[in-house]
């Protein structure tokens, strides 16, 4: 981040005079770039990122006795309160008492919560005459209406969740609506008979429940401070509903390509729908967003328009790991929308009843959010009586003391990036190997830099990377090109910088192919221009290359070192790989100009192994 006075990295290495891979390239291409400008997959010069998020504008409940709010923010520090309830349980909201529901918000610096209108189990926490309404709650009894007056009471947002693909109670109701799969089974996590979710298709009737739920909802509350539509991905389906919706549109049921694109467009179909019926519900009232999870975030691009802010649901210790935050945060602050990143306080994952987390991991986790520009949210579950724990928000309420204070230290502050990851957004949400080594290599090399898909706009960025992943067409051959000829400098890595031939799939990157090497595991024996801080010696390369030359005026920084022969049956040394036997003459690194190419995917070979030789080669 920069505030008025920046000292980017860029000038800390020139200071130093470090020249490692990357550090060169920078350097040269610095002249180019003034330091501490940001830049945008959108706009050369337009901030990327914003500590302070945006101001929306105000937003009341009216007409249902609760207290309308008249200002609020985009929230800093926000609850996600799960109340996913059996019907098997009695009593719903018995002992909620809105004073401490409140309060408890309040004392732990939260200023948002969200609260929950459906769940998964299929029922309503809303009064309301439809079938659904959860047999546990009182006649009545409005909790959702109640927790939304306490939050407002006491100045706390209270955006609306809403479960969507998952229902049980309309899976057991009309089981001719759930999303069935090519081999004739139900969707669902797990078989059929344990305890899981059932999958909702969205081209069955379904839709339109939950249409009428959301359009009960808007007229209820409205105007809201937001909707949260869970449980939005696409979900391939031959029901008889998607069959009659595949013929119609000419798609070949048979095609698992087309089962995919057909999901795809049921989803964007109905986000669409929703979307535009919370618009109209606030028209000439303050506009409340809508936010669809379980999408891709690498969809972003094209389904930007559906939103008004994006959530990032990232519980590292219940499956999403601690590189899902740091990937997706880069992907998507190029957007320039409002974000929010939800951990969890559970010690697992979701429905983790007296589980907590460690205050030590729960703060480093909402420091890493606020140290993107964004806003944490911490996911809970409520208690069925609707009493919320107080040892959770202790824990919570020390954190968020923590980050509210931290929050003036970045006020007006903005995202600086450096280098420009390009990314294949059809890999999806989690990072794959060569996203687990961009992530690490650049973050323990503290560049700043964003993930970008080969369509963005790559011309504001001193340094554009090219990930393992990626293939370079003509178009994103053309950005590459324009970055060069502007100044800028390129690192590509293995795979990516060949063409489907094998070919060099750039002129400029000055190397010649010889195909793919023989051997799994090489060595790698540094140049001194790039070898400060590496021990003499040769250092294994674990992923296989290709055999690589260097072209007329350009320079190898890197050669390869290869073993005396492929391990297999027959013929093996050792444990493991077999010891380096002669230096070659193929590069491992060359560099033409302000492009350099690694004949090895440096960074799937980080992502995989952590050997810290490629972390310094590469930086």
């Amino acid at each position: 981040m920069a505030n008025n006075k920046t000292h980017t990295r860029r000038r800390f290495l020139k200071s130093m005079g470090l020249a490692t891979t990357v550090a060169m390239l920078e350097l040269q291409a610095c002249d180019r770039f003034r330091p501490g400008e940001p830049v945008s997959a959108f706009a050369g010069n337009r901030p990327i990122g914003s500590a302070t998020p945006n101001t929306v504008r105000p937003a009341g409940i009216e007409g249902n006795g609760t207290t309308s709010m008249t200002t609020f923010t985009f929230p800093h520090r926000a609850i996600h309160l799960d109340f996913h309830t059996s019907p098997l349980i009695p009593g719903i909201g018995a002992d909620f008492d809105p004073e401490t529901f409140g309060r408890t918000f309040k004392e732990a610096h939260v200023d948002s919560v969200t609260i929950f209108a459906t769940c998964h189990h299929g029922h309503a926490y809303y009064d309301t005459q439809r079938p659904e309404r959860h047999p546990g709650l009182a006649p009545g009894f409005d909790l959702t209406g109640a927790q939304i007056a306490a939050l407002h009471r006491q100045g706390i947002r209270a955006p609306i969740y809403m479960s969507v693909q998952v229902n049980e109670y309309y899976a057991a109701q009309h089981p001719e609506w759930l999303a069935i799969q090519p081999d004739g089974k139900v969707a669902k996590g797990g078989e059929y008979l344990a305890p899981g979710w059932k999958v909702m298709d969205m081209s069955s009737p379904y839709q339109d429940v939950v249409a009428a739920q959301l359009d009960e909802i808007l007229a209820k509350y409205g105007p809201v401070d937001g909707i949260f539509m869970d449980m939005c991905w696409d979900q391939p389906s031959v029901s008889k509903w998607a069959l009659d919706g595949m013929r119609r549109r000419g798609y070949d049921p048979l095609d698992a390509a087309d089962r995919a694109k057909y999901a795809r467009e049921v989803s964007h179909q109905y986000m669409g729908r929703f979307h535009d019926m919370v618009e109209r519900a606030h028209r000439g009232k303050p506009p409340a967003g809508v936010y669809f999870n379980s999408r891709p975030r690498t969809n972003l691009y094209e389904e930007r328009k559906y939103l008004r802010h994006i959530e990032i649901e990232c519980l590292p210790t219940g499956g999403w790991g601690y590189a899902y935050f740091p990937y997706n945060a880069r992907f998507v602050r190029p957007l320039g929308l409002p974000t929010l990143s939800m951990t969890g306080r559970f010690h697992k994952s979701w429905g983790d009843f007296g589980g907590l987390k460690p205050e030590a991991a729960l703060k480093y986790e909402c420091c890493l959010t606020l140290s993107q520009g964004m806003s944490s949210s911490v996911g809970d579950q409520l208690h069925p009586r609707g009493v919320p724990d107080r040892a959770t928000y202790e824990l919570i309420g020390n954190v968020y003391r923590h980050i509210e204070a931290c929050e003036p230290l970045i006020d007006g502050a903005r995202i600086v990036s450096e280098a420009a990851v390009v990314i294949d957004p059809e890999k999806g949400d989690r990072p794959g190997p060569d996203g687990l080594g961009t992530i690490r290599a650049l973050q323990q090399l503290r560049v700043q830099f964003d993930l970008l898909p080969p369509t963005a706009d790559l011309a504001a960025y001193p340094l554009v990377i090219v990930s393992d992943s990626v293939k370079i067409d003509e178009a994103l051959r053309g950005k590459l090109r324009a970055v060069l000829d502007g100044g800028g400098a390129l690192i590509v890595s293995g795979p990516a910088a060949l063409d489907a031939n094998g070919k060099p799939a750039m002129d400029e990157l000055g190397i010649a192919a010889h195909g793919p090497s023989p051997f799994t595991t090489t060595y790698l024996r540094v140049d001194k221009a790039i070898a400060a801080g590496l021990p003499v010696a040769d250092h294994v390369m674990y992923e296989r290359g290709f055999r690589m030359t260097a072209a007329p005026g350009a320079k190898v920084l890197c050669h390869v070192v290869e073993p005396y022969f492929e391990r297999g049956f027959g013929h093996f040394c050792s444990h493991a790989q077999t010891p380096p036997e002669k230096l070659t003459r193929w590069a491992a690194v060359v560099q033409n100009g302000r492009a350099i190419t690694f004949a090895m995917p440096i960074l799937t070979a980080y992502g995989k192994h952590g050997n810290v030789p490629y972390r310094r080669i590469l930086g």
